[in-house]
């Protein structure tokens, strides 16, 4: 459908007024809208407690609910959720609303939840809106029911909460044809002024909840049996005037009897005495009801000793929850008798500060009892065997403390299937008493107690699924050979240090171990527990090493439905390096978790090593070079010992040259002539090398002595270990010194390929260093002796021999 369209169906009866252009212009714009949005998926903006004194004007066009309940708004306008087309769900509760215009809602033609409870709403004006499925206008301040005619075409309306003072049968009626799921009737506090008692006879509801005003005593009028109820539930239910002996709302609960279709009954915040208490369980046992609660309970006064009529009754499950007495001035084992003889199914007593139960005085019918939140002793139902028919029995929360007596208690109950006994202070002796469970229980829950590691010792044969959590078990018995059967174990919160494994339970097939100290857990536990579909197991303080490996594999392959949790849950905890690293990002290579194959590792690694090692000092001739550095570090320590005056150095020589032997005719018939015609000095090995000391001790003596030190390069030369020496020494000196003291010539072409592998030092130079090569054009020699002498005319401090003249 495009835009054209669109103003042809919307706006073909446009007037020329502003406000129907106005509303034709928001419709159009609303589909367009509608149409682009229709692929989005749900939004949900919730804003409570932001202190908001209006709906935001930020909200995402997208929205489909829109919670702002418990703010300080007190005006809801047409513009604050106009655009807002998606809008399913809107939750206002909990504000300052006085007054609302339903027209509000016209252009949220999607909604369907509208809760408004909790205002202070005391009028609204009324227009079709969407079809609403949950409408909640209960705990406001309306005087009348705030029914509106269009609240009738409400066909989907499951829910309907309403508040008022005043109940009409003309404002019932308008919502008599509506078969609603649920009515929730807040009654103001001057209700019953001008009541109409058959007023609900015409809502159609099954479900109807009455909360009556909280301050005022129970006398009204009001019949609440309404036919198509199937549960009704009233809150705020006050008569503790022993002479009125709560007449009206027994009047009331008498007048029930009629509605053959209510099956539940609720009474919530009651505030009566003992006599009416039991009154109103009398009344309510020849009902049609079967399951009567009653919640918040405020007793007074005392109980007059009477019989209870067991006979004529519908009722197969009585609860009471919460309930607050003054110190009792009776015998309480009246109480107590009424209710151990109830010819009923279930009975619940929660919250009573209840210290005993009687045993029936004959075979009772209950089959689910439910004590918790009591104060109850190991005494409790001790030697009844009138409880052969109960299935569940819950204890929990109470002041039980010794194992050995529920076990006894137990051994009566031949049907007792579920036991609750959790959160109390339990322990277990393990001093001989028999074992003597009942043999019909099947699940046991035992957690937050004290037991320890000797429970294990006593559980029923056929326990199926069973709790310890919480409570001081720090390893679970391997000789446990009694517990085949049993499918669920929970032991979370304890001490244990590893996974129990499944030899002593061979159905297990879920297990809880959650905070423990579990660090290394067993690796083969998959391996024995076959049949395990679930484990929880994070949360422990895992010891990420070598051992931990298997575990986190086996883990790791495993379902995310069988293993809870993961991985979020399983997270290192040592080394610290690593704490809080997710196990499935822990990983060691199997090479340092393998001693012997570390240790072959480590043994072929140093022996490859050594066989590199003596491959590059052969190549490199590193023995001849550490042998240099010996010999040149002797002498210069022997230096060292000399005294400081003959330490002074002064060079008695310009050149040190090193030559091959085959270029001697060079050196003597070029070299020396033009040089030493110049005054200049140089170093031969034949006048000044001293007798006496090794040839090494006198080329590190002369180099020293010597400004420049002269190497005449040639083929021959590399051939020479002595020039090798010399060429060494001289290098070295360059470093030590500090100075520029070599001089490079070269006589002939020496290719980089015939260089030994040990003349590095060589092959650095001349690829480094500037060398002078002897020119074959006589024309070239003037300027080749002119740069040599340049490079070594230095005025010498002292006059030394002539010529030291050195020949390899």
């Amino acid at each position: 459908m495009n835009s054209s369209s669109l103003r042809h169906v919307y706006c073909h009866t446009m007037t020329k007024t502003q406000s129907t252009i106005f509303y034709c212009i928001v419709v159009l714009g609303l589909i367009l809208i509608k149409i682009q949005l229709s692929e989005e998926s749900e939004l949900i903006v919730k804003r409570p407690n932001a202190n908001l004194t209006r709906v935001p004007k930020d909200l995402p066009l997208q929205t489909t609910t829109l919670d702002v309940s418990q703010n300080n708004i007190s005006e809801l306008q047409t513009s604050d959720i106009l655009l807002l087309s998606k809008l399913r769900v809107f939750i206002m509760s909990y504000n300052r609303l006085q007054y609302l215009n339903i027209s509000v809602f016209k252009f949220n033609t999607e909604l369907e939840y509208l809760d408004l409870s909790h205002n202070e709403l005391r009028l609204i004006s009324c227009h079709a809106t969407a079809d609403l499925k949950h409408l909640d206008l209960s705990f406001n301040a309306f005087d009348a029911l705030p029914i509106c005619k269009e609240f009738g075409n409400l066909s989907q309306l499951q829910f309907l909460g309403l508040s008022g003072s005043q109940i009409q049968n003309s404002s019932v009626q308008l919502i008599a044809h509506l078969n609603i799921s649920k009515v929730l009737l807040v009654l103001g506090d001057t209700y019953g002024e001008k009541e109409d008692p058959k007023c609900l006879q015409h809502i159609s509801t099954e479900t109807l909840h009455i909360v009556f005003p909280s301050k005022r005593e129970f006398h009204f009028l009001l019949d609440m049996s309404v036919s198509t109820a199937v549960s009704l539930e009233l809150s705020n239910i006050k008569c503790v005037l022993e002479d009125k002996n709560c007449s009206y709302f027994l009047g009331t609960l008498e007048r029930l009897r009629e509605t053959r279709r209510l099956a539940n009954l609720t009474l919530n915040n009651v505030d009566t005495t003992w006599n009416s208490f039991i009154n109103i369980l009398q009344l309510v046992w020849h009902t049609p009801v079967k399951s009567f609660s009653i919640s918040n309970v405020k007793l007074k006064g005392h109980l007059n000793f009477r019989r209870f009529h067991y006979s004529d009754t519908s009722l197969r499950a009585l609860s009471i929850h919460q309930v607050v007495t003054d110190v009792f001035g009776f015998p309480q084992s009246n109480i107590y008798s009424i209710f151990s003889n109830m010819n009923i199914q279930s009975f619940t007593v929660s919250g009573t500060h209840m210290v005993h139960m009687l045993c029936p005085a004959q075979i009772s019918p209950f089959l689910y009892l439910d004590f918790t939140d009591n104060l109850l002793t190991d005494m409790v139902f001790e030697d009844c065997r009138n409880l052969i028919r109960l299935k569940t029995l819950s204890l929990q929360k109470n002041q039980l403390k010794t194992l050995e007596n529920i076990i006894l208690m137990s051994m009566e109950m031949i049907s007792l299937q579920k036991l609750d006994i959790s959160q109390n202070s339990l322990r277990y002796s393990d001093a001989g008493s028999p074992c003597s469970w009942t043999q019909s229980l099947l699940v046991l829950n035992l957690s937050s107690n004290m037991l320890m590691d000797s429970v294990f010792r006593c559980l029923p044969p056929k326990v199926k699924v069973l709790d310890l959590h919480n409570n001081r078990i720090v390893s679970i018995p391997k000789d446990v050979t009694h517990l085949q059967a049993l499918q669920e174990l929970n032991v979370a919160s304890n001490f244990l240090t590893d996974l129990p494994g499944c030899g002593a339970f061979s159905s297990l097939s879920v297990l809880v171990i959650d905070h423990n100290s579990v660090s290394h857990p067993s690796s083969d536990f998959f391996q024995s527990c076959q049949n395990i579909r679930s484990i929880t197991a994070g949360n422990n303080p895992f010891r990420c090493t070598c051992e931990l490996r298997e575990f986190v594999k086996n883990i790791g392959q495993a379902s995310r439905a069988v293993v809870e949790g993961w991985p979020d849950s399983y997270r290192c905890d040592y080394p610290g390096s690593i704490k809080g690293t997710p196990l499935q990002d822990f990983h060691m290579s199997p090479l340092s978790c393998d001693t012997i194959l570390l240790t072959v590792t480590i043994g072929a690694t140093l022996l490859l090593l050594a066989a590199i090692g003596t491959f590059l000092c052969l190549y490199f001739d590193l023995p001849w070079y550490l042998r240099m550095l010996c010999q040149w570090t002797q002498t210069r320590h022997r230096a060292r010992n000399i005294p400081l005056e003959e330490l002074q150095r002064n060079l008695q020589f310009h050149a040190f040259v090193s030559y091959s032997g085959h270029d001697s005719a060079w050196v003597k018939s070029e070299l020396l002539p033009n040089l030493e015609k110049d005054d200049i000095r140089v170093c031969l090995h034949e006048r000044n090398f001293v007798p006496g000391k090794s040839i090494v001790e006198n080329i590190i003596h002369f180099i020293e002595k010597s400004y420049k030190s002269i190497f005449v390069l040639s083929p021959h030369f590399i051939q020479s270990e002595w020039c090798h020496y010399e060429l060494y020494f001289a290098h070295h000196n360059l470093f030590h010194e500090g100075s520029d003291n070599l001089i490079l010539i070269l006589l002939e072409p020496i290719p980089q390929y015939s260089i030994p592998t040990n003349y590095h030092k060589l092959k650095t130079l001349m690829a480094r260093r500037t060398y002078l090569e002897w020119p074959t054009e006589k024309s070239k020699h003037g300027l080749f002796w002119a740069n040599l002498r340049a490079s070594i005319n230095v005025k010498l401090v002292n006059q030394a021999e002539a010529t030291c003249y050195t020949q390899q």
